[in-house]
Order: structure tokens, then C-alpha cells, then sequence
């Protein structure tokens, strides 16, 4: 499914992985896997043909004067960059359409041929939570001994649809690689990319594996796009309530259980669906 340009060894490999469309929120995973791979070398693409519907997931044409010049189809790529106290692998691109469980296959032999030592996950999860209060993320894993006490995990037996990015994780986790996922929380009235969660998942991607990146760009854009929000809503009054109401959720969340919150979720989501909309802010 894929054409490699062979690397060479590679220094404790990570591969880090982020597709577009669902469990994307804010765009949050594909924009911090944007960031990591940054300059990197292209290592592995994969047939477009055998993973996208077109009339889902179209190309892009571009016609200059009239005339056509370029056709851009999605695809799926993995990206080398070198670190110096390890090298890290990014796959990112529109999650496929089909051929979910050979991709996850080919995706754990390829790992294995290349020597990954650990795998992560990143993604968005829209949540009733306010641009107001820090990004928070859940974390899980292949083996409870990768998370770590403190770190938000779901409890008792979590059943959600599923997504490639999941698919694929697990795929890794059948292939002996361990495997962690950092899903940022994402207002869900929030309609563009949410700078302040790649900033988060950037800081927890980067600790986790050991690695530097500077990040002053993405901190400043997170700042920028905080205060544009805090702008919008304080013109709107239906905005002000809403935000004022995710406030007062999010402050009573420690104290809640799993049920009494998906619970809470729920009811505040059906009270806003009509109503609130989404901010697009870039």
C-alpha cells in the first residue's frame, strides 16, 4: 500500500500519528503533527487509490488563466525528523475511507521494518468546555503502567465510534508497540483550528518523547486567537451566558462522576445545538 524511501537506522524511533476528519477537533492533532514534522524528509506514501473515496475526500485542482495546472489528491505520508536524542516518524493526512484493517497491518510491519519503539496518538475531542479555562486532554494507552496517576484517563469501559487513527493504534498495539493517546478537549463552538490545544498537546508530545521544539509561534498564536475570542464574546450577550454556563461546568466537573457528566454534557448540548453555533477563528 505504500512506496519507502528507506532511511537508513534510526535513532529510537517514535511514530506519531494524526489524520484529519474525525477525532480532530480544532484540528488539533493534524496542526501539532504539522509542527512536529516540520522540514522532515518524506519517507513513505501510500496509494490514494486504495484508501480514498473521491467523491468523499476530493482532489484539488488548480487552473491558472484558465488553463489547468495541477491536480492535488489526498493522501497519507509519513515524515522523518531527527532529533538529537531520538528520531520521530509522523504519518498525517485526510483519514482514509476504506481498507482500514490492511492499512493498519502494512502500517504495524512498516513500524516494525523501521524499528518504532513507541507509538502516539493525537486528536481533538469537541467537549463543553470554555476557550476560558486550560486545555485539558485525556490520555490512554496500551498497558495501564503508561499512564500516569495524574493524568486524565477514561475509568471503567468507554465505548465511542471509531476512527482510523484508533484503528491504526491498535494495530500497533497487535504489533507489540506500545502505544499512547493525547486527545485535547476542544470548545465545541470553536469552528477553525485551536491553537491554544496544539500548544497543549505539544507541550505533553514533546515531554513524553523526550524531544525539543520551539514553540514560541504556536504559543503566540494561541494567545492571539484567546484574546480574539475573548473579544467576539464580549459583544455578544447570548455568547457571554453560554461561556459563563461551560465555566460553571467545567468548575464542577471534579466533583462529578463519569455518568453525572456525560450526563450534564449531553443536556447542555441539546440546550445550545440551535443556538450557539460555532466561532471560526484562525
Amino acid at each position: 500500500m505504500y512506496r519507502l524511501d528507506d532511511p537508513g537506522p534510526l535513532l529510537a524511533p517514535a511514530l506519531v500519528v494524526a489524520l484529519d476528519g474525525w477525532v480532530n477537533a480544532g484540528q488539533a492533532g493534524t496542526e501539532t503533527a504539522e509542527v512536529v514534522a516540520a522540514g522532515g524528509q518524506v519517507v513513505a506514501e501510500f496509494d490514494s487509490d486504495l484508501l480514498y473515496d473521491y467523491r468523499v475526500n476530493r482532489p484539488t485542482i488548480d487552473f491558472v488563466e484558465g488553463v489547468m495546472r495541477r491536480v492535488t489528491w489526498p493522501g497519507l505520508v509519513m515524515r522523518l525528523r531527527h532529533f538529537p536524542s531520538r528520531d520521530v516518524l509522523v504519518l498525517s493526512g485526510a483519514e482514509p475511507n476504506w481498507n482500514w484493517k490492511r492499512l493498519g497491518r502494512e502500517l504495524g510491519e512498516l513500524a516494525l521494518k523501521l524499528g518504532v519503539v513507541e507509538h502516539v496518538s493525537l486528536g481533538g475531542i469537541p467537549w463543553a468546555v470554555p476557550h476560558t479555562r486550560p486545555v485539558t486532554v485525556i490520555v490512554t494507552a496500551s498497558d495501564r503502567s503508561r499512564l500516569h496517576p495524574e493524568e486524565e484517563h477514561p475509568e471503567g469501559v468507554l465505548t465511542v465510534p471509531g476512527s482510523a487513527v484508533s484503528i491504526l493504534e491498535y494495530e500497533m498495539n497487535r504489533s507489540g508497540i506500545p502505544s499512547t493517546g493525547l486527545w485535547a478537549r476542544i470548545p465545541q463552538y470553536i469552528g477553525a483550528t485551536y491553537h491554544p490545544a496544539v500548544a497543549t498537546l505539544l507541550d505533553r508530545l514533546t515531554r513524553l518523547l523526550g524531544i525539543e521544539i520551539d514553540v514560541t509561534e504556536v504559543e503566540a498564536r494561541a494567545e492571539e486567537q484567546l484574546r480574539n475570542l475573548d473579544q467576539i464574546v464580549s459583544g455578544r450577550p447570548d455568547l457571554q451566558a453560554m461561556v459563563a454556563q461551560l465555566e460553571a461546568l467545567a468548575d464542577e466537573q471534579g466533583g462529578m462522576s463519569g455518568e453525572q457528566l456525560a450526563a450534564e454534557i449531553e443536556r447542555f448540548l441539546r440546550e445550545q445545538g440551535n443556538g450557539s453555533g460555532q466561532l471560526g477563528q484562525s
